[in-house]
């Protein structure tokens, strides 16, 4: 029996170290741990993938929270049932002992697992939802606000209907006007197009 630590963050910049604590202290090798720097929304992350295909039958699994695992209610069933039943591994959630596969080997403890498991998969969803549901709030309010998003608009020189007079007579490139502007050539033309119109 092999015993394996999986751990995910939503992004790059989160801190894995309270999830990698928490496989120190249940002894997870640390050459057994898996970790994805990636939404929860769906289960196609790369190492996700790979420590899948490295289950054994009877092997453990070791997440800190189902959210951890996902955060969509139907994928986190799927996949439960996958790891349970398919591949036949073992699975403890650290934070909820009631998710411990190891102690539900009966109906009445399958059936209480299965339960806990559906309440914290649809928990793990919702807060997603919300997540997205408050981003949303917050970008339309900074926005009331007048809050710019995106990169900060190119200004144009004081002469530049000048340097546009010489390109389109052919008195100077595209390239040069373009440097003349500081700008790229694509900037250019959408910068000629939104304050001169079409030639």
């Amino acid at each position: 029996m092999a015993v394996y630590g999986y751990i995910r963050v939503s992004a790059r910049d989160q801190n894995e170290d309270r999830q990698l604590v928490a496989m120190h202290n249940v002894k997870v090798p640390k050459r057994n741990i898996y970790l994805d720097k990636q939404s929860g929304k769906d289960f196609e992350r790369p190492m996700y993938s790979e420590l899948v295909q490295k289950l054994q039958k009877d092997d453990l699994i070791f997440v800190k929270s189902i959210d951890r695992l996902g955060r969509n209610y139907k994928e986190i069933q799927e996949q439960w049932q996958f790891l349970t039943r398919v591949k036949e591994v073992d699975i403890v959630v650290i934070d909820m002992p009631l998710l411990d596969t190891r102690r539900g080997k009966s109906l009445v403890g399958t059936l209480l697992s299965d339960i806990v498991l559906q309440v914290l998969a649809f928990a793990a969803e919702n807060e997603r939802d919300n997540i997205r549901t408050r981003q949303r709030e917050g970008i339309d309010a900074a926005k009331a606000k007048g809050v710019k998003f995106g990169r900060p608009r190119v200004g144009m020189p004081e002469n530049f209907d000048e340097i546009c007079r010489k390109w389109r007579y052919g008195m100077i490139t595209t390239e040069q006007a373009a440097q003349q502007c500081g700008v790229s050539r694509s900037t250019l033309y959408k910068r000629y197009h939104e304050l001169i119109g079409d030639p």
